[in-house]
């Protein structure tokens, strides 16, 4: 393989796997919007929604995935799939902090995702396998 080709390469499988941890996500929504509300409920102290709220807001993630996945608008898919999974990250603050209470350590596999999107964003521009 070509040395040109390495870094495209390279940045297209972190595309693929961020998005199908993201698309789990999503799909926890949309599949089992009860199990979304404990989520929100717990690590974002968010509480009320109704199970169409879920609906929608897993449909406008499903729309922005795809978005990213196809590498279209990269400046803004790429930037907003950082900055939720950012959000997402910090707001598990205290499983950090109490790393060997099952099952928070599953937790600090955020962290190399998190570097995985800042990455993406960061080197957008050489990302061009397969995007639109």
């Amino acid at each position: 393989m070509k040395t040109k080709d390495r870094l495209p390469l390279a940045l297209f499988t972190l595309r693929i796997s961020v998005f199908l941890v993201m698309l789990m996500w999503t799909l926890d929504k949309l599949v089992d919007p009860n199990h979304a509300a404990r989520v929100f409920e717990k690590f974002y102290q968010i509480s009320g929604l109704g199970i169409i709220h879920f609906y929608i807001l897993g449909i406008a993630e499903l729309i922005l995935l795809l978005a990213f996945l196809v590498g279209y608008r990269k400046t803004l898919s790429y930037g907003l799939v950082l900055i939720f999974h950012a959000v997402s990250t910090f707001s598990s603050y205290q499983q950090y902090l109490d790393p060997f209470t099952y099952p928070n350590l599953l937790f600090f596999a955020a962290w190399p995702m998190l570097a995985a999107c800042f990455v993406l964003y960061y080197l957008r521009e050489f990302d061009t396998k397969l995007v639109v």
